[in-house]
């Protein structure tokens, strides 16, 4: 066999060996969040009388108040608890969901983290999977954008910006869950907390129509899953752009 193989054929036998956090950690800012944020989050954990890194993370976030949760879930099969709220440091849009590109809009629905940004140029982020299934069945548009994040620095034209500080220790979190066997880490985003939040006021003010109504209503349901079990629920996407839980 060629020394050029052997030598391609051992790289890629390495990277594969490796595992996420090793990847992650090829990078200088991944090293930054863990050296400044890795003990921090252990004491946190400690204080709750949990384990880390957590067997899932699960993320929900809230326009109107501008806050990002952080759950946890111990190990399978337990209850999510708390971790922290993390605040947006600058908001885009207003609320509604976002239907095509350049609306400055934040999504509103049920996503996942699809992507780890190590070199991003918000510091670090972490990428959400917009348009899903949702946003392009009730969007007529023929672009409907793309490029949403959680990220770092305090600038926003449709993502959430939580400041560097504070996205070291969320990617670090979903990094250390992510190498711990969480396939995916969901995010959940609302246009406000319905639990709280004076509906009519909100549809006077946004001069809402009645597709917004029926959206939102449909965007409850997922909410008001979580708050009874306290675990994030399977999400199906019919045929007609409807979300429906389990």
């Amino acid at each position: 066999m060629k020394w050029w193989l052997i030598s391609i054929l051992f790289s890629v036998f390495t990277l594969n060996a490796q595992s996420f956090e090793d990847r992650q950690l090829r990078f200088e800012r991944v090293r930054e969040a863990e050296f400044e944020k890795d003990s921090l989050l252990k004491i946190q954990f400690e204080h709750r009388l949990m384990n880390y890194p957590p067997y899932n993370v699960y993320l929900r976030a809230f326009k109107e108040e501008r806050i990002l949760e952080v759950w946890v879930q111990n190990g399978p099969g337990d209850h999510y608890q708390k971790l922290r709220d993390y605040p947006f440091c600058k908001m885009s849009g207003y609320l509604g969901p976002k239907r095509k590109q350049g609306d400055e809009q934040i999504p509103e629905g049920f996503y996942f983290i699809d992507r780890f940004n190590p070199t991003s140029n918000f510091f670090l982020s972490l990428g959400v999977n917009y348009p899903n299934k949702v946003d392009r069945k009730l969007s007529d548009a023929k672009d409907l954008g793309g490029a949403i994040y959680i990220h770092g620095d305090c600038e926003t034209i449709g993502c959430i910006p939580i400041t560097d500080d504070y996205i070291k220790e969320l990617y670090w979190l979903c990094v250390k869950s992510t190498d711990n066997g969480q396939a995916y880490i969901p995010i959940h985003i609302f246009p406000y907390r319905f639990a709280t939040t004076s509906n009519p006021f909100l549809y006077e003010d946004q001069k809402i129509d009645t597709d917004l109504h029926e959206f939102w209503d449909n965007l409850k349901r997922g909410y008001y899953f979580f708050e009874e079990y306290r675990q994030p629920p399977s999400v199906h996407i019919d045929k007609q752009g409807k979300y429906h839980f389990y």
